[in-house]
C-alpha cells in the first residue's frame, strides 16, 4: 500500500504516467545504466525507492526537502560508484 501511495504521488507530481519501460529491476541495473536510460523518469523512480526504503511504521508524509536530500545522496553515490547496482546504491544512500 505504501508503494502504491508513493507511486501515485509521483505520478501526480510529475503530471501523469511516465513513458519508461514497464519494468526496472533495481537489483540488476547499474547506477550508470539507470541514470543513462531513465533521466526523464529518475525523480519518479527515486521517489519509489525512497518509499520502499522507509520503515513500515513511518508516517505517510511526503517531505519535498527530504526527497531532494535522498535523491542527491543517491545521485552522489552513483556518480562515485557507476558500476554498483541501484539497490546497492540505495542501501548505502538511504541507510540511516
Amino acid at each position: 500500500m505504501k508503494t502504491l501511495a508513493v507511486l501515485s504521488l509521483g505520478c501526480c507530481l510529475l503530471g501523469g504516467v511516465p513513458a519508461y519501460a514497464a519494468k526496472v529491476d533495481f537489483a540488476k541495473i547499474t547506477c550508470k545504466e539507470f541514470f543513462d536510460a531513465h533521466k526523464a523518469d529518475a525523480n519518479l523512480l527515486i521517489a519509489w525507492l525512497s518509499g520502499y526504503y522507509r520503515e513500515d511504521d513511518d508516517p505517510p508524509v511526503f517531505d519535498g526537502d527530504e526527497f531532494k536530500a535522498d535523491a542527491k545522496k543517491l545521485a552522489d553515490y552513483c556518480a562515485a560508484h557507476p558500476n554498483d547496482t541501484v539497490t546497492k546504491a540505495a542501501d548505502r544512500a538511504f541507510a540511516d
